[in-house]
């Protein structure tokens, strides 16, 4: 039986212990494949996991977001695909053949958040190798010149971030709030500017945060340090408010603002994980009767959608590359994990490598690492 190095989830004793453990080398059945990981990252949601906020079983695999090589394929994938081929897969693994998948829910696969699968139902990304189930719905190619860095974040940041826009329905001369520019609000706000939003207002607290926002389609920004973002939400939009406000943080006080920062028969895309209860205050929402609405989106996924926004990086439409900031081997998760989860030395997303040595951590600034490589 071959062995690989996986990290896995260790909350019996309490949330926020992860464990570098040996595990069997997947084998896929009919259907399946099995990725050897190159590059994978670290996302809000596996902390909310790690704090205790989002339960799952103990010695679950965590990690959604992953790109790799083939190493072994089912029976039935050939000749679509091929051992060594470089690809992606979605955070979310639609089967395609149920009745959410039929009805166009694909992230809800199975019943409620069943499309999330990886690091949630199933063991995920952080480790050697990855068994990927359905893998003809889900394995998307990397086209030719792309490195790991430039589509790492297709799974699901962007995804996520797009998908938000695309549920808020922004369309061409819309005025859009972005709350919270992390990494899914940022790419909610180059979605904004993808569907044709005119005025788009990126909401955050960090300064090199909202510098980014700019160059992700931002026209104005707004510290709420220094302002009330409702307030001047109002202002920009002549006291109409937003055509669509979206949350992406996960927070009562940003749900908040964001819903109290559209206008009446506006629409609320909320994008957060949240924890705790949610309480919608009445008179932000016109005692019920401003004809707004609010919808959540879970990250679309499956190889189409895949194709489609590694085509738009290929094109040069979209560069995710600026938000990759920090590297590290897997060895050295502990440490990732500590810096990503608070925030530290101006971190937006951390790529994790398997075959990178654990000696060998690497800023954004540090080029040397051939994250594109299929070796």
């Amino acid at each position: 039986m071959e062995i690989m190095k996986a990290v896995a989830f260790r909350g019996q004793a309490g949330p926020g212990r992860l464990a570098i453990e040996e595990r069997p080398k997947p084998t896929p059945r009919a259907g399946q494949a099995v990725i050897r990981i190159t590059t994978t990252t670290i996302c809000g949601t596996d902390v909310h996991i790690v704090k205790g906020e989002y339960p799952v079983r103990d010695g679950l695999v965590l990690g959604h977001e992953p790109v790799g090589v083939i190493d072994q394929l089912g029976e039935g994938l050939e000749p679509e695909y091929h051992v060594g081929q470089r690809v992606i897969v979605g955070a979310i693994t639609p089967c395609g053949q149920c009745f959410y998948c039929f009805n166009g829910a694909h992230s809800q696969c199975g019943g409620p958040l069943g499309g999330w699968r990886f690091g949630n139902t199933i063991d995920g990304a952080w480790a050697e190798y990855l068994l990927v189930p359905d893998a003809r719905a889900n394995l998307a190619p990397i086209p030719e010149g792309l490195t790991d860095e430039q589509v790492v974040l297709v799974p699901d940041i962007f995804s996520t971030g797009l998908g938000g826009a695309e549920s808020g329905g922004v369309k061409i001369g819309d005025a859009v709030a972005i709350f919270a520019q992390g990494p899914i609000g940022l790419c909610a706000t180059l979605g904004a500017r993808l569907l044709g939003a005119a005025l788009i207002i990126g909401i955050d607290a960090v300064s090199e945060r909202l510098e980014v926002s700019k160059r992700f389609g931002a026209n104005v920004v707004i510290n709420y340090r220094d302002q009330d973002p409702v307030a001047a939400i109002k202002r920009l939009t002549g006291g109409r408010g937003v055509d669509v406000a979206i949350e992406a943080l996960g927070r009562q006080e940003t749900f908040e603002n964001a819903l109290r920062s559209i206008r009446p028969g506006g629409t609320l895309s909320s994008l957060g994980v949240y924890s705790g209860k949610l309480a919608v205050p009445y008179e932000a929402i016109y005692a019920g009767l401003g004809d707004q609405r609010i919808v959540t989106t879970l990250c679309p996924g499956g190889k189409e959608r895949m194709r489609r926004l590694m085509e738009m990086v290929a094109q040069q439409r979209v560069d995710l590359s600026p938000l990759v900031t920090h590297q590290f081997a897997l060895d050295s998760i502990d440490e990732a994990f500590d810096l990503f989860s608070h925030q530290r030395d101006g971190v937006m997303k951390v790529a994790l490598h398997p075959a990178l040595p654990p000696a060998r951590q690497l800023t954004a600034g540090a080029r040397e690492l051939e994250v594109g490589s299929p070796a």
